[in-house]
């Protein structure tokens, strides 16, 4: 057990274990989830085809009809960044997205696989979006794209890691002060909803809009 968390830890950091919890938890519900798909679907079945739905028209939006090969990484990221921010509104549970070595995995997980799927795509083509319309400009485009390309994931991990902890230290000094603060308690809880729900959506779009211009690099 850890302090932090009601769940064993088995040694490890509290918000590496919680993190592992989700993943088995996505997992597992995954694996039960399609073995049992109707033709007629279920509540159940139909939330979560209403939500695939909603993020295939929100990819191919965003990322256009050759973004659709890359829904699943978009769902995965989208599921897990929600349930680890929900942590945060569970006593006695922590959202690991409140830890920046958490957030910056995340981050340059999307920082890799994009230039990695440009390359695929374009080949050595893709080494022209450095370099600017010009080769002339080589010499001024490369480091202005390199510092660009480096604050993404900067921007990502630190945007997510900054606004959970700072709801996970509100809720701890509103949770020293109860009864009292109970009013301010309950507020927080419905704003931090809020944040959960804010945050994971601006993470994933501004994923697939790195992704997208990886795609489209062409010109």
């Amino acid at each position: 057990m850890h302090p932090s968390i009601i769940l064993p830890t088995f040694g490890l950091p509290a918000h590496v274990a919680v993190m592992i919890y989700i993943s088995l938890g996505l997992i597992i519900f995954s694996y039960l989830f399609t073995r049992n798909l109707k033709i007629v679907p279920g509540k159940l079945q139909s939330i979560v085809e209403v939500i695939i739905l909603v993020f295939v028209d929100l990819v191919e939006e965003t990322m256009g009809p050759r973004g659709k090969s890359y829904l699943p990484f978009i769902l995965t990221l989208t599921f897990y960044i929600f349930f680890a921010n929900v942590m945060g509104l569970i006593p006695g549970l922590i959202p690991p997205t409140a830890t920046l070595s958490s957030t910056v995995g995340l981050a340059i997980t999307v920082f890799f696989l994009t230039h990695i799927i440009g390359i695929k795509m374009h080949g050595v083509k893709y080494i022209k979006h450095f370099v600017g319309p010009f080769w002339a400009l080589a010499i001024l485009m490369i480091p202005i794209e390199l510092i660009g390309h480096i604050a993404r994931p900067v921007s990502l991990s630190l945007r997510l890691f900054g606004n959970m902890m700072g709801h996970e230290q509100i809720v701890g000094v509103l949770g020293l002060l109860l009864p009292y603060s109970l009013p301010l308690f309950a507020m927080s809880t419905l704003l931090g909803l809020i944040v959960v729900f804010i945050q994971t959506f601006v993470f994933v779009l501004l994923s697939m809009m790195y992704l997208a211009g990886a795609i489209e690099e062409s010109h």
